[in-house]
């Protein structure tokens, strides 16, 4: 898809959303599944499954990436994405946006071995290098536009309230709970 493509996309969505402010809001889905061991497969749309897994150092076979990289993957990746997207229609040439995405993991969290160490990343860091023939001005822009406004760099830096329940055996775990209280 050439960037015109891909400026006459934004603009559909943008103008449609602009005439009916409602479309805007979508709904994303993926579906999981444990498999074996530490190994998992997920679905997302009709895209065939995709392996989950843990290197062998955390008992796994090393079949796929694991969720902590593909967190810092769909960061890298939503940050390219942004990029193209408001290069295309913001009018700047962009000839590579490419980012190195580092995230430092205490594994003391994970396992539960001290309770002031989160279980999640500490700290997330990325690199983006852009060739472009553009003018610094425009560049500057750009970035704050695909920064200002990429959705999983929001998600990571707020607080995004995130709900769950879970059912053994056909029953809410609520109702457990509730009985053996």
């Amino acid at each position: 898809m050439s960037q015109e493509n891909v400026k006459d996309a934004m603009m559909k969505i943008i103008t449609g959303i602009q005439e009916n402010p409602s479309s805007s809001k979508v709904f994303f889905r993926a579906e999981t599944q444990w498999e074996e061991d530490v190994r998992c497969s997920a679905k997302v749309r009709d895209f065939p499954p995709m392996v989950i897994d843990e290197p062998p150092v955390l008992g796994g076979q090393d079949a796929g990436h694991n969720p902590v990289e593909l967190v810092l993957v769909a960061l890298g990746t939503c940050q390219e994405i942004m990029y193209s997207a408001y290069a295309s229609v913001m009018g700047v040439s962009i000839d590579t946006v490419k980012v190195n995405v580092k995230g430092n993991l205490d594994l003391k969290g994970m396992f539960g071995l001290d309770e002031t160490v989160p279980a999640g990343f500490n700290d997330v860091n990325f690199q983006t290098t852009i060739e472009s023939s553009a003018d610094d001005d425009a560049l500057l822009k750009l970035v704050e536009a695909a920064e200002s406004n990429c959705p999983v760099l929001d998600m990571l830096t707020r607080q995004v309230p995130v709900s769950g329940t879970v059912t053994i055996n056909g029953r809410d775990m609520n109702s457990l709970v509730k009985k053996s209280a």
